[in-house]
């Protein structure tokens, strides 16, 4: 079938420059007459000039007696003055009309009452302690300016001032349309099969339009068929929508009519920006009005809605796109990119010691979680072939800073009783925050010594020993004090499809012909766990048919088995029992925290062993399956093996 060719790739500077240099935006977005009290977060069409002045009388700045300045001059320590009710002073509050004949106020706390006269020993300047007519703001001069972002503070000083009603520009109004055969109405909660997924992008666009300020309205899916897309866009061009958007369809696959849709009634300024995600961006223009084309996979719609729709949005309304807070934090692992392309990664973000580091999350336009987990993105230059680890990016924030002191960075080995232990430190007031990056047990050593977690999972068998981690610790962190606690004692073994219809009792079945294996990612303790027993059943790798094949977490695994992708693999007995697979037992070991020393009395720390020696924890570890809890929350030492083993 034919195929769409993308345009040039070109910068988002000049995608944007293109639409401006074509949209008149004067003639599309209008103007309208708002009250004030309602008018936050709105843009200024025109000056604000003040009708009345603030305050509009002169007024007692303080509780106290109202005086005529000259009266108090004679008043000495010791030598006071005296004043005589209503001829000499009267009693005023806070905020009330300066009587006409007095021109000053003496605080009460320095007024001494005799009788009914008042004696001040200290003489007071004119006007001391008044607000004078006009001292905010004087009537007729501009109180905000045009193309002004109104704050709340600004909707005080417009009723003040008797701006009722003001000019602003209208808010964006924008149309979304879901397009693709394989999408369902998530409207219909329903159960996708097959080829077939839940829509979302569309709702997480109007999340992010009405988080800026936009009005969106959200259509119905519509199906690939370019009858059925055209209809869908001249409703949108017909409708008092300033933009349309059409979600996927963008990209240069056979059934991709977004850009012909919009060739029918415009013009196609964009096809293709050089970002990744976001690629397939296109950006139009047809009967006055913008049209988006957003890629389908939902990172790369938000990278075309951040970085494309939501600058254009402001410009419209002439105001300032709002920017994100940006620290400075150090890459916890080497990340590539494309040369040529701005790569917009997303990062989970925490504060090691005095510094941040940032963990990169997955890259994929289609992973929605790295969205999920993200505190952070940054931006890797065209110019890069990539970053180094311990390289310092600027990384702008998705949350707020103090969520990054209360954030705890683990780097390591994966295990499901991660999840449990994340949710019990968010359930702790304050809250905490546990972020990981599963880069295998040694990864997570490696971090620790770079200074790049303050805590790594590990579970790591040295067979010379059968000790766990302390071996491996020796080798690899000379001279870095740690404190090694007991997570959980877990069981490892084959994770096979249900019923194990191929047979699978041990290692050395997995040199049968036919039967496919999937391994976890080198370094990890779950891959050198399975070398190990390799060796001992005398089989090298190359005899077992997908060991260069890899995965970084147990579940990961398991989905592979679950969905028929590979016949076994090494994973954690809850796993398994997750996603309803048999399991053959093989190894029981050790997945411990390790801990620089440094840290023990850091209040995350603190947190972390409490959380995990108590019975709450324990309780649903065990739960999970395949866990047992008995020394979970112990500090562990040297030689001490497994429980029950000498």
């Amino acid at each position: 079938m034919k195929r769409n060719i993308y345009l040039r790739t070109i910068p988002i500077e000049e995608a944007l420059a293109r639409v401006k240099a074509v949209l008149d935006r004067k003639a599309l977005l209008g103007v309208e007459r708002i009250g004030a009290d309602r008018a936050a977060g709105r843009i200024t069409a025109e000056p604000v000039i003040a009708r009345y002045s603030s305050p509009t009388f002169h007024s007692a700045a303080m509780d106290g007696i109202a005086v005529r300045a000259a009266d108090t001059f004679m008043a000495r320590e010791g030598s006071p003055v005296r004043l005589t009710p209503e001829k000499g002073f009267v009693f005023v509050n806070t905020g009330h009309p300066l009587p006409s004949a007095f021109d000053a106020v003496v605080m009460i706390e320095n007024v001494v009452m005799d009788g009914e006269a008042a004696t001040i020993e200290a003489p007071v300047a004119p006007f001391a302690h008044v607000r004078r007519i006009g001292e905010d703001i004087v009537a007729t001069e501009m109180v905000l300016p045009r193309h002004r972002r109104i704050s709340p503070y600004d909707v005080g000083a417009l009723l003040s001032c008797g701006a009722f009603e003001i000019s602003v520009y209208e808010r964006v109004r924008m149309r979304v349309i879901p397009t693709g055969d394989e999408v369902m109405d998530f409207t219909a909660r329903p159960t996708p099969g097959p080829g077939q997924v839940v829509e979302s992008n569309s709702m997480l666009l109007a999340a992010l339009a009405d988080e800026w300020g936009m009005n969106c309205l959200r259509v119905p899916p519509v199906p690939d068929d370019p009858e059925a897309l055209a209809r869908a866009l001249e409703e949108g061009l017909d409708s008092d929508a300033h933009i349309v958007v059409m979600v996927a369809g963008s990209s240069a696959g056979s059934k991709d009519f977004t850009k012909s849709t919009i060739a029918k009634f415009g013009e196609v300024l964009v096809h293709g920006v050089a970002a990744m995600p976001g690629k397939p961006s296109l950006l139009g223009v047809a009967r006055g009005k913008l049209i988006v084309g957003a890629p389908g996979y939902p990172v790369s719609s938000v990278v075309c809605f951040e970085r494309l729709l939501y600058p254009l949005a402001c410009w419209l309304t002439r105001s300032e796109p709002r920017t994100r807070q940006t620290i400075a934090a150090t890459l916890a692992r080497s990340v590539p990119s494309r040369i040529g392309m701005t790569d917009f990664l997303r990062l989970s973000v925490g504060q090691v010691g005095s510094s941040y580091v940032a963990l990169p999350l997955s890259r994929g336009a289609g992973s929605i979680s790295s969205m999920t987990k993200a505190q952070a993105v940054t931006q890797l230059p065209p110019e890069a072939e990539g970053l180094e680890s311990g390289t310092v990016v600027a990384a702008e924030l998705l949350v707020d800073a103090g969520e990054l002191a209360r954030t705890l960075v683990c780097v390591g080995s994966h295990d499901n009783t991660l999840d449990i232990l994340a949710d019990m430190l968010m359930r702790r007031d304050p809250s905490m925050r546990l972020v990981s990056s599963h880069v295998g047990s040694m990864g997570g050593l490696i971090a620790l010594k770079n200074g790049s977690a303050m805590l790594a999972g590990s579970h790591l068998f040295d067979p010379d020993t059968r000790d766990f981690n302390f071996p491996f610790l020796a080798k690899y962190l000379p001279g870095l004090d740690v404190l090694v606690v007991n997570l959980a004692i877990r069981e490892q073994g084959l994770i096979v499809a249900p019923g194990n219809p191929k047979g699978i009792v041990g290692v050395a079945d997995l040199a049968r012909d036919g039967v496919r294996y999937i391994n976890r990612q080198r370094g990890a303790g779950t891959r050198i766990l399975f070398d190990h027993h390799l060796a001992l059943a005398g089989l090298a790798p190359d005899r077992i048919l997908g060991y260069e094949r890899e995965e970084h977490t147990h579940m990961a695994v398991a989905v592979n088995v679950k969905t028929g992708a590979a016949d076994c693999g090494l994973g954690v007995y809850a796993a398994a029992k997750a996603l309803g697979l048999d399991f053959v037992p093989l190894a029981r070991e050790r997945y411990d925290l390790v801990i620089p020393e440094a840290l023990r009395d850091d209040p995350k720390i603190e947190a972390v062993i409490s959380v995990i020696a108590g019975e709450a924890f324990k309780e649903q570890v065990r739960a999970l399956g395949g866990y047992g809890t008995d020394w979970s929350g112990r500090v562990m030492h040297p030689g001490m093996g497994l429980p029950g083993e000498e």
